[in-house]
């Protein structure tokens, strides 16, 4: 993964998929046994052939022997660690949550309040929708479009859906400042497909479902009209779609560099005020500009807010604050919202029990109060340390690359490496906490406990505006199954919960590793040199720091990569845009390069061993691909395609192999078999 970003958390909210398991899992103790090759045959479809389809004769035993759980949209390694993950949160909740000597003001009195808060269904079912009552209220109380910016602040504060997205960040162009960033958002539906897409009978049924959907979820909470809202609600976000950029469009970090003086804000949206808004969030008189990530998009907005009646806009507010707060009210509007978002978008079979909720909410809003107790009870120093050697190799292996590279100039090699030699790396966990004693938590206030904690995380940020960049903050927990590359603080992050089993194997040698969770390392890496990623010098200031030549070049090795992975299919008649997904393509492409590359300088010019018949490169490339396994449903598939910058697991390991020369030989891939790709059309970029 590149980097946190808000349209990766809204996937999961639309997605409801399950964070635990019933397995039980402890601390990862090394072993000093010798260790194996971490391979496991009975994954393997050994009746396919290596060189036609690598993906399966990897994994394909595992394909067919399972199913995806009947409360997830999707299942493989990466969710496996996440259930693994969500069954140690539980013992740490749960032991929260029943001790009776909590202490008032304690994170163990916050995280067991909070999940007690969730689990009283029967407070909750006899609140109904009186929980949102005052906000519904404020937003029934608009008389004038010219208070919609003062509302619009106040649901950023509390986490509500609205047509422009709000947050504190680096400036890509100054990294050493934060700066207020504005982007496009306002969508019930994924992306701007699923209302554009006329001529897709799929997402055709999905609007005529999203808007009955709408209707009935206004009228569980006693609004009048609500067929006729719900119409005004999905007409309004169409018109917002139809100006909204496109995915490959946002993935342009110049042209979505827009700076506005405050003062020119009026010439933009004449109808909105920006200061109205400012002195809302407490942001008024800490800045002086805005970064406006699609200028047209924000003038589109604009004429909407002209031209649609108050009225619409209040069903679309009204609609939005309930949609994000469903999960939380009584049953009915929990089993509406999982109707439609889970079964109907995701392919979900049955929602997750309660208290698996419950805990991933915990987790959600609490996550550094949770994440501390996690890594004290179940995060080994050996995996930081191993893990820490790991990079190191990964780094060094960088650096020799980038010299021998036989198309790019010295000039252009000399500012890469300046920029290698200045990447950070944070494994594990950080080294401050965040302070949760200002945030209220009550165990029997569900709703009033979100709405403070989302007011809470939005003070937050407002109060970086003036000061120096925090380079010690993550963007991660802890317990995230993830990883990130930031551009602007040209750092790699790896949370502890991505150095486990089955991403890594503490008892396999190191050449499984390097495969297994090596090439996370050698992709996230490798985003600090792709086409979004190479546009950001040393110091995370967006700057050219190529010649044109050069950038031509790598222009051209790109090229190819999109049209190679354009004619990929998960699913019969949705291919995979090449270019939304170049960035991840350019990382797995260069870090199955790399991980090899750093497995053999770790070897210290010792011989590799071969272990249970396998040579050292096979374990790496297995490694890669079984760390890699995954199924989703076909409707998440689809979902994934529009949306993810990910292509799916097939074709990040088939796609990556066909690329790699030592791919050919340690599996004597030869002409004619499905894995062969012609040498002129193989892709080779760092």
């Amino acid at each position: 993964m590149k980097r946190l970003l808000l349209s990766t958390l809204t996937l999961a909210l639309l997605a409801p998929v399950c964070q635990a398991a019933d397995t039980a899992s402890g601390s990862t103790v090394v072993k000093t046994a010798a260790l194996g090759s971490g391979i496991k045959p009975e994954n393997m479809d050994k009746a396919t052939r290596a060189q036609d389809d690598f993906y399966r004769y990897a994994q394909g035993g595992w394909l067919k022997a399972n199913e995806i759980p009947s409360d997830k949209s999707d299942w493989g390694t990466f969710m496996q660690a996440r259930e693994d993950v969500q069954q140690q949160l539980r013992s740490i909740v749960e032991g929260a949550a029943k001790d009776g000597n909590k202490v008032a003001g304690t994170d163990n009195q916050k995280i067991g309040d909070l999940y007690n808060s969730f689990m009283d269904e029967k407070k909750l079912n006899a609140l109904g929708i009186q929980s949102l009552k005052t906000e519904l209220s404020s937003i029934a109380a608009l008389s004038d479009k010219k208070a919609i910016p003062a509302l619009i602040a106040h649901f950023h504060q509390i986490g509500v859906t609205t047509p422009l997205r709000v947050g504190i960040h680096q400036d890509n162009k100054n990294s050493s400042q934060y700066v207020v960033g504005v982007s496009q958002s306002g969508l019930g539906l994924p992306n701007r497909d699923y209302y554009l897409k006329l001529d897709d009978p799929k997402m055709t049924d999905i609007r005529n479902k999203y808007q009955a959907h709408i209707e009935k979820m206004l009228t569980l909470a006693g609004e009048q009209n609500a067929a006729e809202q719900a119409k005004r609600v999905v007409a309004l976000e169409t018109e917002i779609a139809k100006v909204q950029w496109t995915a490959v469009q946002n993935r342009d970090p110049v042209k979505s560099y827009n700076k506005f003086a405050i003062g020119d804000l009026p010439a933009l949206t004449p109808a909105y005020d920006w200061q109205a808004y400012l002195q809302a969030t407490g942001m008024a008189g800490k800045i002086n500009e805005l970064i406006i990530q699609q200028p047209s998009y924000i003038k589109g907005f604009n004429e909407s807010l002209s031209t649609n009646s108050l009225d619409a806009w209040k069903s679309y507010f009204t609609w939005h604050l309930i949609n994000v707060y469903a999960p939380f009210l009584s049953s009915d509007f929990v089993n509406a919202d999982f109707a439609f978002k889970g079964a109907l978008i995701a392919g979900i079979q049955e929602n997750r029990t309660r208290d698996k909720r419950g805990v991933a909410l915990v987790d959600q809003v609490l996550g550094e109060a949770v994440g501390k107790a996690y890594v004290e009870k179940y995060f080994s120093p050996e995996v930081k340390q191993r893990t820490e050697k790991m990079v190191r190799y990964f780094l060094a292996a960088f650096k020799q690359s980038i010299d021998t590279l036989d198309w790019m100039s010295p000039e252009t090699k000399k500012q890469a490496q300046i920029k290698l030699s200045k990447i950070s790396v944070k494994i594990g966990y950080q080294n401050k906490w965040l302070d949760y004693s200002k945030l209220t938590i009550r165990s029997d206030d569900l709703v009033g406990n979100l709405i403070r904690a989302r007011a809470f995380a939005q003070e937050r940020e407002v109060a970086k505006l003036g000061k120096p960049i925090d380079r010690e903050e993550w963007h991660m927990t802890p317990q995230t199954v993830n990883a990130y590359y930031s551009p602007e603080m040209n750092e790699i992050v790896f949370p502890a919960a991505r150095l486990q089993s089955p991403l890594f194997d503490v008892n396999a040698e190191d050449a499984f590793n390097y495969g297994a969770l090596g090439i996370s390392i050698g992709h996230e890496i490798s985003h600090a040199f792709d086409d979004q990623g190479a546009q950001y010098d040393g110091d995370g200031n967006l700057r050219n720091w190529w010649t044109a030549e050069d950038k031509e070049k790598f222009k051209s090795k790109t090229k190819v990569l999109v049209e190679q992975y354009n004619g990929y299919s998960p699913v019969p008649g949705h291919f995979l845009n090449g270019e939304l997904t170049l960035g991840e393509n350019i990382a797995d492409n260069a870090g199955i390069v790399m991980a090899l590359r750093a497995y053999k300088l770790s070897l210290e010019g010792k011989p590799a061993p071969v272990i249970d018949g396998w040579t050292a490169e096979q374990r790496l490339f297995m490694g890669l691909a079984q760390a890699r396994r995954n199924k989703s449903s076909e409707k998440r598939a689809i979902t994934l395609v529009k949306t993810d910058v990910h292509s799916p697991g097939e074709f990040r390991v088939n796609g990556s192999m066909v690329n790699h020369p030592d791919f050919y030989k340690s599996f004597d891939v030869k002409p004619g078999d499905k894995m062969y790709l012609a040498p002129e059309k193989r892709v080779a970029i760092w």
